[in-house]
């Protein structure tokens, strides 16, 4: 089968100076994208700027014959998303790419993390991820009719020691995609949503041994995939590290339905309450509605 390109589409990469988003911008602009890479440069935990780490980028591109343009606007704020987003339209005229991958971390016992701690790191990943998408959403649904949008969670929206505001994030970004990828599907907008595991500047610390293992050029194929014309999945969840791809998606059990439930019925059938065995995979409440249908009816 043939390659997957990208011919004269536009790209936007956030966080694109390093790690992940270095390795998907490269990977879109030897594709044919053009691409807009954008980096505040900053450092992990979202501390000072520099314009080196975009433009470093952007030199690898276009000595490889690519053509992409710097951006090193902040995305936490709108005016800073808008500006990513004005200079794709100013520069290459459309944006048919948003991958959302933009973030820092501040880890911390939720006891000792502070207001602003909590705060920057929902600020960059949630609200920058959001405003990104609300800066590019007026071209893909309006103007264009299309538009390819993968955003970036992690294994950390589980729940992780020290990461309250990590996890809350994340996990925030799951919902906030799965609600866009509902409203953007008529207007052949598909989001999807990538959780990945690669040695970064994030996360080298963190991973161990493991680390020289999760380059994050084997993560890169989900974006390669879900932001391609012929993109044929919306909404879902894919977990990618080491040269695995997975699935993630929320189940609902089936549960127990009792005319008078109590308390203590829960604690009495608590076992079949979790039990996994019959679940549904839910992707909108009507799904789970569907279920509930069904126990009233029994």
């Amino acid at each position: 089968m043939a390659d997957l390109r990208y011919d004269d589409q536009v790209a936007i990469v956030t966080g694109a100076g390093n790690g992940l988003g270095r390795s998907h911008a490269l990977f879109l602009a030897s594709r044919g994208a053009k691409v807009i890479v954008n980096d505040l440069g900053g450092s992990v935990a979202g501390a000072g700027s520099s314009e080196s780490a975009a433009q470093k980028v952007v030199d690898e591109i276009v000595a490889a014959g690519g053509s992409a343009a710097p951006n090193f606007n902040d995305v936490a704020s709108f005016e800073g998303a808008q500006a990513v987003i004005d200079t794709a339209m100013e520069t290459f005229g459309r944006v048919d790419i948003l991958v959302n991958n933009a973030g820092i971390l501040r880890d911390k016992s939720f006891k000792k993390m502070s207001k602003e701690d909590f705060d920057s790191v929902i600020n960059v990943h949630l609200i920058g991820t959001s405003y990104m998408c609300k800066a590019a959403w007026p071209i893909m649904y309006d103007q264009q009719n299309y538009g390819r949008i993968i955003n970036t969670t992690s294994a950390a929206s589980f729940g992780n020691y020290g990461q309250t505001n990590y996890s809350a994030a994340k996990a925030g970004i799951v919902g906030f995609s799965k609600a866009l990828a509902q409203e953007g599907i008529k207007h052949n907008v598909r989001t999807n949503i990538l959780a990945p595991i690669a040695r970064t500047r994030m996360t080298e610390d963190l991973l161990g041994p493991m680390a020289k293992e999760l380059h994050p050029e084997l993560v890169t194929p989900v974006v390669a995939y879900c932001v391609h014309k012929d993109c044929t999945v919306n909404g879902e969840i894919f977990s990618a590290g080491g040269g695995r791809i997975g699935r993630i998606f929320w189940g609902v059990t089936p549960g127990v339905k009792m005319a008078d439930i109590s308390a203590e019925d829960m604690r009495d059938n608590i076992d079949a309450i979790m039990d996994p065995a019959e679940y549904i995979i839910a992707n909108s409440p009507a799904d789970e509605l569907k279920m509930l249908s069904v126990k009233l009816k029994a």
